[in-house]
């Protein structure tokens, strides 16, 4: 079992750090802005060939193919040396032989893989284009459609006017959204201070909701081991860095993370309690806190020590980080929480994700301009003038986040809140956290059939 577990963690790591390296991600680079597909790395095996090979470092230092103008040469030492799609044909054995549960989890990852292989090929010129029905399908399961914000937007709009800031007209909520956030504004000075307090509050409220639905094993795992550290102008909102890899003196983990935020952040104080609960717990952090203790112990394989964006995996996994603030308050639906101001930084929260796949959409099947996506986003989705900048840009017109990334958030958090309506907690939640076996957006609806 060994000799065959070993196997499958140099297919699967080759596969994974390939594709990343292909793209100019760097699975070891304590920053966000360095990571791409390749989320982390927190085994104590060595990184892979595909990491290591000389030609490897030089492609990653010029971006792969994600830099303007991609070095053909590099990327062709790099692929003459390390063979990429080897490694993904590899893995579509694995999961022929293995089956069941985990060899549908590789199924979703090679689709995912292949795709962006293919978009890989699209960008240097190699291969017919990739359509974005194919590369939203991949990475989500369900076909893309663009977004409905209008009932969410009303929503916003009534919680505006019992909190004084009812827009005079239609045309005026972007104002009365805007004043509200101006009045609630987060300073940058304190985003150190209130992250503390709201990691405590929702450790807290986790402990009690969420742990207690959990084996008592994963009780005793640290669940926010995080370090702030704002970055200027960063072109995401923020960055969770799982790092997993530093030991105690008796070698097992730490599981510490790292949480890159934007310091030019334009976000509301409950906007922001969102955004902790997302991306460190009962989000984030604490998710892939619980995976590397479950694959520390043995219940999980490989594959769930390298975490990969724009994978079936990711989508689940930023679902779950939507719902995560509902799940510390043990409640269903955002009409539920305790206060109209949490209710309403929610809201803008689940527009922002609604943002994203419009985004994409609009970019990509519509192919608009990004100033008008932009506009659209800010009157439609009520963003603040930031995030419409970014999601329109940076996000939106990248040829793989695009495509694959930002249609997830919507997706993702549709699918665990519908499953949240339909299957107890103590049911869904071990399954979510990895418990019985690694999920994604696709195959956790086969884990909960065996579970029930």
């Amino acid at each position: 079992m060994a000799t065959e577990e070993g196997y499958i963690a140099q297919i699967v790591g080759d596969a994974v750090i390939g594709i990343d390296t292909l793209w100019g991600g760097d699975v070891t680079c304590p920053s966000g802005a360095g990571r791409f597909i390749a989320d982390s790395w927190f085994s104590d095996l060595p990184l892979p060939r595909s990491y290591t090979h000389e030609t490897a470092a030089r492609l990653r230092a010029i971006g792969g193919v994600a830099a303007p103008a991609p070095d053909r040469e590099a990327i062709d030492d790099y692929l003459s040396e390390v063979d990429v799609s080897g490694a993904i044909a590899a893995l579509a054995e694995i999961a022929r032989e293995k089956g069941g549960l985990r060899g549908a989890y590789f199924d979703g990852l090679i689709i995912c893989f292949a795709v962006m292989w293919d978009l890989a090929m699209e960008r240097l010129g190699r291969g017919e284009p990739v359509s974005y029905e194919r590369c939203v399908r991949a990475a989500t399961g369900r076909d893309p459609e663009p977004s409905a914000p209008a009932e969410t937007r009303e929503k916003v709009t009534q919680l505006l006017a019992r909190a004084g800031y009812a827009p005079a007209a239609v045309d005026e909520r972007l104002s009365a959204v805007d004043a509200w956030r101006r009045d609630r504004l987060v300073p940058p000075p304190a985003i150190r201070s209130l992250s503390s307090a709201f990691i405590a509050q929702l450790e807290a409220l986790t402990a009690a909701n969420v742990v207690t639905r959990l084996p008592e094993e994963l009780s005793r795992v640290p669940r926010a081991n995080v370090r702030f550290m704002p970055v200027k102008d960063a072109w995401f909102s923020g960055s969770m860095n799982y790092l997993g890899r530093a030991r105690r003196p008796d070698g097992s983990p730490e599981f510490e993370a790292t949480y890159e935020i934007n310091a030019s952040l334009q976000i509301s104080v409950t906007e922001f309690q969102q955004l902790i609960s997302h991306e460190i717990v009962p989000g984030h952090v604490m998710t892939f806190a619980c995976l590397q203790s479950l694959f520390t112990r043995g219940y999980l394989g490989f594959e769930s020590s390298i975490p990969a964006m724009n994978t079936r995996g990711s989508t689940l996994h930023e679902g779950l980080a939507n719902n995560a603030l509902l799940m510390a308050y043990d409640v269903l639906d955002i009409g539920q929480l305790p206060d109209d101001d949490l209710k309403i930084g929610m809201l803008l929260a689940e527009l922002q994700d609604e943002a994203k796949n419009q985004a994409s959409y609009l970019t990509w099947k519509e192919e608009r301009p990004q100033n008008e996506v932009a506009e659209i986003l800010r009157r439609e989705y009520l963003c603040t003038p930031e995030r419409a900048d970014k999601l329109s840009g940076a996000w939106g017109r990248h040829p793989l986040l695009g495509r694959m990334s930002l249609p997830a958030y919507r997706i993702g958090t549709r699918a665990v809140a519908a499953l949240r309506m339909k299957h107890p907690p103590e049911v869904l939640l071990p399954i979510l956290y990895g418990c019985r076996g690694l999920v994604d957006v696709v195959t956790i609806e086969r884990a909960i059939d065996a579970a029930l």
